[in-house]
C-alpha cells in the first residue's frame, strides 16, 4: 500500500533525524536540492536556520585521508544491537529510507545510548577515503535523550546484491511507479524489518565530530564511518535512484573542509 503525505524536504529531514513530533515544530517548508538554485552552494542562503551549511566550521561529510588519522587507544569497539522492528520504506523526494516505527535497537558511545530511528541512502557516497568516492553511502541514524545524534555510515562500491536492501526491492519497485512531487512525501509499510546483517564488519571505523550532511546541517552529530566497504548491485543502485526527483539523483553533498579537526582511528587488529 502505497500513503501520500503532504510535506516538504526539509520538514521531513528534520522530523526524521532530530524526532521531531510533527511538521508544525519545525521552522519552515524549504526546499533544498543537489543541484540548480536550491544545491549545495546555496543552501545556507535559503533560510537563515540553514545559516550552518555555509557558516559552520565542523561540517560533514569530509574526506578522509588515512596518513591524517589518529589512532585513539581509547576509543572502543563499536556495539550495536540492532532487532528486527516494524518499519516503512520512505521517499521523501531527495532520498530513500527506511523509518523505524518501534524500538530497533541502539549503539553505545562513550557511555551514551544513541536509539536507532532511520536510515537511508546517498548515491554515489558523501564521505570520500583518500579522495575516492564510492557508489553508495548507507547512514544509520541514531538519537539520545539530549537530541544528539550519532551516525553510523557504511560505503557500498558497485558489485553483489546487499541482503538488506535485497528485502526491500519490491517496496522499492513499487515506490517508483509513483513519483513523488516536491510537496509529498510516500510511505509503503514492510512490515518487521531484520537489520542485523548490517552490524557485520566493525572491527575498524572512523570517528570524528560533525554535522547533518542536508539542511540545516546541525553540528551536533557524531560520525562513526565503517573501514569494511560493502558491496551493492547496480540493480540496487537504479532502484534506490528511480523514486527520487531529477535534481537528486545523485544526493552526495560535497566533502566540506576539515578546518583544525581531527579524525580519529579504530581498529582491532592494531589495538
Amino acid at each position: 500500500m502505497l500513503l501520500m503525505a503532504p510535506q516538504i524536504f526539509f520538514v521531513f529531514a528534520l522530523t526524521l533525524l532530530l524526532g521531531v513530533a510533527s511538521a508544525t515544530d519545525v521552522l519552515g517548508a524549504v526546499e533544498f536540492a543537489y543541484s540548480g538554485k536550491n544545491g549545495p552552494d546555496k543552501w545556507g542562503s535559503l533560510d537563515p536556520a540553514f545559516a550552518a551549511c555555509s557558516s559552520g566550521n565542523k561540517q560533514s561529510p569530509i574526506n578522509i585521508q588515512k596518513n591524517q588519522t589518529v589512532h585513539n587507544k581509547l576509543l572502543k569497539p563499536l556495539i550495536r544491537n540492532y532487532k528486527p522492528a516494524n518499519s516503512t520504506l520512505v521517499n521523501n523526494g531527495f532520498n530513500i529510507g527506511v523509518r523505524f516505527d518501534e524500538y530497533a535497537g541502539e549503539v553505545t558511545i562513550d557511555g551514551k545510548t544513541y536509539s536507532l530511528r532511520q536510515m537511508h541512502w546517498h548515491l554515489p557516497s558523501e564521505h570520500h577515503i583518500n579522495g575516492e568516492q564510492f557508489a553508495a553511502e548507507l547512514h544509520l541514524v541514531h538519537r539520545a535523550a539530549d537530541n544528539s545524534v550519532a551516525v553510523v555510515a557504511l560505503l557500498y562500491q558497485e558489485e553483489d546484491a546487499d541482503p538488506v536492501i535485497s528485502k526491500i526491492m519490491n517496496g522499492l519497485n513499487n515506490l517508483a511507479k509513483e513519483k513523488c512531487k516536491a510537496d509529498e512525501v510516500a510511505e509503503i509499510p514492510l512490515g518487521t524489518l531484520d537489520i542485523k546483517p548490517l552490524k557485520r564488519s566493525s572491527r575498524k571505523y572512523y570517528r570524528y565530530a560533525g554535522s547533518l550532511t542536508t539542511p540545516p546541517c546541525s553540528e551536533n552529530v557524531t560520525w562513526s564511518i565503517l573501514g569494511k566497504v560493502r558491496s551493492i548491485s547496480k540493480e540496487q543502485i537504479a532502484a534506490l535512484e528511480a523514486s527520487v526527483n531529477s535534481n537528486c539523483k545523485k544526493n552526495a553533498r560535497p566533502c566540506q573542509r576539515l578546518n583544525g579537526r581531527k579524525v580519529e582511528l579504530y581498529d582491532e587488529l592494531i589495538g
